[in-house]
């Protein structure tokens, strides 16, 4: 039996905001932190939990004792050897337990991955349906010269398999098996590389004539498919969260296209100066933090979307986004955290990604 003890560094306490709680998710790359009050656990708190306040209320401002659970899954220490844990693991599914004394005093916690395998625990909820995947394999990879003036950035290595395939294999997790290539720039590499490895999954390439934009491009799978709604990823995005619920966000809001976006936070590291229109100083910041979404450069699109599309148009996604909210279409983000969103798309962010999928 392996109670892990440190604790500490996954504990928040009920009166600290909801920023210090997303950033501690960040960088213990956990799924929830125990809520406690001198060492008595309260509840959880979950990135889920920190989700929906912020689609809630447009804001991460708040604090951990409005959002966090208080019925959380936990065990009595005297209990733990008295139980199937590995059955309480999948019933429950939850990835850790905290673990109590007789005062219910936090003392520890078990991690599912010390009783069972990836194998047989299987975190992510498959989808009701098999929906298509285009990915957007068409762009020269600028970012990534001198690598991509030999290989197309799709084909850039991530551990022993390449970026493209690795990402195939997230939604993979999720019962996804039909997937589209958008190809342009060194396209004939890529086709003639996913026609020589072995798979379990089907994938189709379609061809740019010239290189359409970063969504121009899915025009051409518009009859390929009779789907209401299919995901689009970039080919250098990397991200880890629950795509059924993302899918069921999608059509409970009855969207037109949902950008899955991760939180950002930058905290300047001066004070920052507000003047008036004469340059009079009206206030002095001292090193604010600022929060902002940004566009992962992975979506659920419903296939509506192909009528604001021209054929062989130059079109980029903010362009679409733009279009469909000017004809007020329902558009909406699903934020995930920093830590599970990863960029590979230029070197600093590449060596960084290398580390971060590791924990994907």
């Amino acid at each position: 039996m392996s109670i892990k003890k440190d604790f500490e560094r996954i504990t928040v306490g009920e009166d600290e905001d909801i920023l210090t709680a997303l950033r501690k998710l960040n960088d213990t790359a956990k799924k929830v932190l125990f809520v406690v009050r001198n060492g008595t656990l309260l509840g959880t708190i979950t990135d889920g939990d920190i989700r929906r306040h912020i689609l809630k209320n447009a804001k991460v401002e708040g604090y951990v004792k409005d959002i966090y659970n208080r019925e959380p899954v936990f065990l009595f220490a005297e209990d733990v050897k008295k139980i199937d844990i590995k059955s309480l693991f999948v019933e429950k599914r939850v990835e850790i337990i905290p673990i109590l004394d007789k005062n219910k005093r936090l003392v520890g916690y078990i991690d599912w991955a010390d009783f069972i395998s990836k194998h047989e625990f299987d975190l992510y909820d498959k989808l009701d349906h098999d929906i298509p995947v285009i990915i957007m394999a068409g762009g020269k990879g600028t970012r990534l010269k001198p690598f991509t003036d030999v290989l197309p950035k799709p084909l850039i290595p991530v551990g022993d398999k390449t970026a493209m395939e690795r990402i195939i294999e997230f939604f993979q997790k999720f019962g996804i098996r039909r997937f589209f290539a958008v190809l342009n720039y060194k396209g004939q590499i890529i086709e003639s590389y996913f026609n020589t490895v072995k798979k379990d999954y089907q994938i189709e390439f379609v061809w740019e004539k010239d290189y359409l934009g970063t969504v121009g491009g899915i025009k051409l799978t518009e009859k390929l498919f009779p789907d209401e709604n299919f995901f689009v990823s970039n080919c250098d995005i990397f991200i880890k969260t629950n795509l059924k619920e993302v899918y069921e966000y999608h059509i409970e809001n009855n969207a037109i296209l949902t950008s899955i976006t991760s939180i950002h936070h930058h905290k300047i590291p001066y004070g920052v100066v507000e003047i008036n229109k004469g340059g009079k100083i009206n206030k002095i910041i001292e090193k604010p933090e600022l929060i902002f979404q940004i566009n992962t450069g992975v979506y659920l699109l419903n296939r509506d979307v192909f009528k604001y599309i021209q054929e062989d148009k130059y079109f980029d996604m903010p362009e679409l986004i733009q279009s469909l909210m000017n004809e007020r279409k329902n558009v909406f983000a699903y934020p995930i955290r920093e830590s599970e969103y990863v960029d590979i798309g230029q070197w600093e962010e590449y060596r960084r990604g290398l580390e971060l999928i590791k924990n994907f």
